[in-house]
């Protein structure tokens, strides 16, 4: 879940320093602030939902996924028990059947953390999105130039701030008064083991 926060804590902190750049007022002293995205998601409605959801939607990949390796790993022990007393072409036929298995895993493995990143932002989406429009709101309302990412991991330079312009606070305050943004309702597709289809 750490990727998932950190991801989606960068993404924010690239939005969030073009739309403050692209729309910063003109005045003698522009008015700053900061947030610490990497709480705000950690503590927004809907993440712990939307989390769940992910886990659930997973899990039966990860266990597909295990069970392959596991029978390429079962496979692959009996060969190396039995190969000493095949013949050379027997253990030369084996030897390519195992690695077509292993190649064929690697690809679904592949297609799956494609479809797993997938859904993972499919479902962090709602909730950025909305991040990002209370974000604006705030930053409008209160006429901020900038708005700044002090999270870890978000690419941020800044290394001190004065605590009077964290602002983390407040979205979070905002956040929970909008609720939990709508979640997406499409899953993620099952599909037997060993099969890849493109």
């Amino acid at each position: 879940m750490r990727f998932f926060i950190k991801s989606a804590a960068v993404a924010f902190m690239a939005t969030m320093i073009v739309a403050g750049a692209s729309s910063a007022q003109a005045t003698a002293t522009p008015k700053l602030g900061y947030i610490n995205s990497s709480q705000i998601l950690a503590e927004a409605p809907g993440r712990a939902e939307a989390e769940a959801q992910f886990e659930r939607e997973v899990g039966a990949y990860r266990l597909q996924l295990q069970r392959m390796s596991d029978s390429l790993q079962q496979l692959d022990s009996v060969f190396q028990r039995e190969a000493p007393r095949l013949d050379s072409i027997t253990r030369v036929t084996r030897q390519k059947a195992i690695a077509e298995r292993e190649s064929n895993y690697q690809q679904r493995a592949n297609a799956l953390n494609q479809q797993m990143q997938n859904r993972q932002a499919e479902l962090v989406r709602p909730i950025m999105e909305q991040l990002q429009k209370v974000l604006e709101v705030l930053r409008t309302e209160e006429r901020y130039a900038m708005i700044f990412d002090v999270a870890a991991g978000s690419g941020s330079v800044v290394v001190s701030a004065d605590k009077s312009l964290d602002i983390t606070a407040k979205v979070l305050a905002r956040l929970k008064t909008a609720g939990a943004p709508k979640a997406t309702g499409s899953t993620l597709q099952q599909q037997p083991a060993g099969v890849t289809r493109k």
